[in-house]
């Protein structure tokens, strides 16, 4: 089943694991949306300041920003209520994902690269 996929600190590194994020999920045939307000676009594609500029649903949301920096985004993700937020290694918070959680969004900690490559996506 293809999703809609926000990454949360998407870059155009291609030795950071958002970067290899994007490729990989889209390999798989996700639709991916980019977010990094301090980014206009990512390898030619629009990247926006928020999930909340998206016109359309999330499925997931995949983490790739520190805890601090996702302090910005948990009131949009929230509001655009996905199914679920995987925090990535390095994007861990016991206090995020509780609130989270209360909203009634599934947390999954683990690495979206590892899930995608063993099929537990």
């Amino acid at each position: 089943m293809t999703e809609t996929v926000a990454i949360i600190g998407a870059t155009d590194k291609p030795d950071r694991y958002a970067n290899k994020a994007m490729h990989a999920l889209r390999k798989h045939r996700h639709e991916v949306v980019l977010v990094n307000p301090f980014k206009q676009e990512v390898e030619g594609q629009e990247c926006l300041d928020s999930v909340a500029d998206h016109d359309g649903s999330i499925d997931t949301v995949t983490l790739y920003v520190n805890p601090m920096r996702f302090q910005d985004h948990i009131d949009d993700v929230i509001k655009m209520h996905p199914k679920r937020v995987i925090m990535n290694p390095g994007t861990e918070d016991d206090g995020h994902q509780r609130t989270l959680e209360n909203a009634g969004i599934e947390v999954i900690r683990a690495c979206t690269l590892v899930l995608l490559s063993t099929n537990q996506y």
